[in-house]
């Protein structure tokens, strides 16, 4: 039996195909997000979480949220069609 270490389930965690991490929202270049969401959309579904460290998965969390969210469905509803679903937390 292996016991897998605290370190180990971390690096697992960070290359999970099912979401992805953004420590922020990349307003000026949204491709790398865009790219995530379209994979997601395009496969068999995944989540975009934002405001987590992808190294480390410290939770940083976003200063506007709200903002935030509302800028995401933006860039969608302007780059993608079809739009994918979206739900902001």
């Amino acid at each position: 039996m292996y016991i897998i270490r605290e370190d180990e389930i971390k690096e697992l965690i960070g290359e999970a195909t099912e979401y992805d991490k953004k420590e922020m929202l990349e307003e000026k270049d949204t491709r790398s997000w865009c790219k995530s969401v379209s994979a997601f959309a395009n496969g068999i579904g995944g989540s975009l979480i934002f405001g987590i460290v992808d190294k480390t998965n410290e939770v940083v969390g976003l200063e506007d949220a709200e903002g935030d969210s509302e800028k995401i469905s933006r860039v969608m509803r302007d780059r993608m069609d079809p739009i994918p679903p979206f739900i902001g937390i």
